[in-house]
C-alpha cells in the first residue's frame, strides 16, 4: 500500500520552498552591499570551474590541482564580508548545509583519490553579528579507525561526510545537531553517516557521544556514538529524518548474495528501523511500521522476507536487477538520501 500525499499538501510545499528562497535573496540583499556581492560573484564563477574539475576530471593529479585551488580560493571568498548568506548554488558537488537556526553552515565536498580511496573535506563556517569570518576546517581522518562508531570526536579527528541534512533537537535548554552524510567509501560500496554535533565551551564543535541508545530493544545493546551504515554501490537506501513521523528512518539491510560479512553486498529489504528523540538521545525502534502511529497504521513496505524469515527469491532478484541498472546510469556524485 503506498501512502499518497494530498495535492494541497504539495502545493503548500511548493509556496513554502518558493517562500524560503524568496526570503533567501532578500536576505542576501540586505546582508551584502552591492560591491561584496559583485566579489562573491566573481570568487562563485572561479570555484564553478575548480569545482567541476574537482569532480569529474578522469585524472587523479588534476583533481588534486583543481581540490587545491578550490580550496584557496573558497577561504578568500568566505572572507568577503557577510559571506555566510551567499549561496554559492552553482558548485558542482559541493554540499553546503545550514543549521536549521541558521547559527552556522557545514561546507563538505570529496576528493576520490582513486577508485579505492575518497576522502571528505569541510569546514564549519559561523554566522557573527559584524558578517566577519569565522571558520572552522574538518580534518578527515576516518582511513585511521578501526571503531568510528564508538568515539567522541573533533575537527582535528572528525569522521569526514558529504552532509545532505542537519536535524535540531534540545534537551535541558541545550541544543543538539544531528547531522546526514553521505561517504563515497569506495569502488565497491558506499556508506551513510547520522551523528549528533554539539559545540563545547570554547564553541568548538564535538561529534558523536552515545546518542543512539538500544535500550528498549528485546535484547539491549549498548550506545552507539555514531551510526555508520555501508552498501552496494549504486544503492538507494534511505537515512533521514522524516518530519511527518517525528523520527529518523533507516533501510533495514541484507546481503543480496547470503553473505553478511561482505557489506558491499547490502541492500534494503524493504523494513525500516527508526529513532525517535527522548531525553537527550535517539532511542532506537526496531521495526517503525508496527507502530501505531496518529493518522493510525502506517504503510509497510515491500519486505524481501515473510514473517518467518523466509526470504523471497524472486524479490531478492528484481531488487538486484534494479540496483544493477541504477548503478550502470547513477551520477558521478550522489549524496541525496
Amino acid at each position: 500500500m503506498t501512502k499518497t500525499i494530498p495535492v494541497k499538501k504539495i502545493l503548500i510545499q511548493s509556496s513554502f520552498i518558493f517562500f524560503f528562497l524568496s526570503l533567501t535573496q532578500v536576505a542576501i540583499c540586505q546582508k551584502i552591499n552591492a560591491a561584496d556581492l559583485k566579489k562573491l560573484q566573481a570568487k562563485e564563477d572561479t570555484l564553478s570551474g575548480y569545482s567541476e574539475h574537482l569532480n569529474t576530471d578522469s585524472l587523479p593529479q588534476e583533481r588534486m590541482k583543481a581540490d587545491s585551488a578550490f580550496t584557496k580560493v573558497l577561504v578568500r571568498a568566505l572572507q568577503i564580508k557577510n559571506s555566510f548568506y551567499y549561496p554559492f548554488d552553482s558548485l558542482l558537488g559541493i554540499s553546503k548545509t545550514y543549521a536549521p537556526d541558521t547559527s552556522f553552515r557545514i561546507i563538505t565536498w570529496n576528493i576520490s583519490f582513486d577508485d579505492y580511496y575518497s576522502r571528505q573535506k569541510g569546514a564549519i563556517q559561523f554566522r557573527t553579528a559584524d558578517g566577519s569570518l569565522k571558520l572552522l576546517p574538518l580534518r578527515d581522518v576516518s582511513e585511521f579507525t578501526d571503531k568510528p562508531q564508538d568515539s567522541v570526536r573533533n575537527r582535528q579527528n572528525w569522521i569526514g561526510a558529504m552532509y545532505y541534512n542537519i536535524v535540531k533537537t534540545q534537551h535541558k535548554g541545550k541544543n543538539y545537531y544531528t547531522l546526514f552524510g553521505f561517504d563515497n567509501n569506495s569502488a565497491q560500496s558506499s556508506m551513510k553517516w547520522v551523528e549528533v554535533l554539539t559545540f563545547n565551551e570554547k564553541n568548538e564543535p564535538v561529534f558523536g557521544g552515545p546518542f543512539f541508545s538500544y535500550e528498549k530493544d528485546s535484547v539491549p545493546k549498548p550506545p552507539k556514538y555514531r551510526i555508520g551504515l555501508e552498501f552496494k554501490k549504486g544503492t538507494r537506501v534511505l537515512v533521514n529524518y522524516i518530519a511527518e513521523l517525528d523520527m529518523i528512518l533507516v533501510d533495514h539491510l541484507i546481503s543480496e548474495s547470503e553473505q553478511p560479512e561482505l557489506p558491499w553486498t547490502f541492500i534494503p529489504d524493504g523494513d525500516q528501523e527508526g529513532f525517535k528523540w527522548e531525553n537527550g538521545k535517539w532511542v532506537h525502534i526496531d521495526k517503525v511500521f508496527t507502530l501505531k502511529l496518529e493518522d493510525g497504521q502506517a504503510p509497510v513496505g515491500d519486505p524481501l522476507m515473510d514473517p518467518k524469515g523466509n526470504k523471497n527469491e524472486q524479490k531478492l532478484q528484481q531488487k538486484t536487477d534494479k540496483n544493477k541498472t541504477k548503478e550502470g546510469s547513477r551520477p558521478p556524485i550522489n549524496y541525496d538520501n
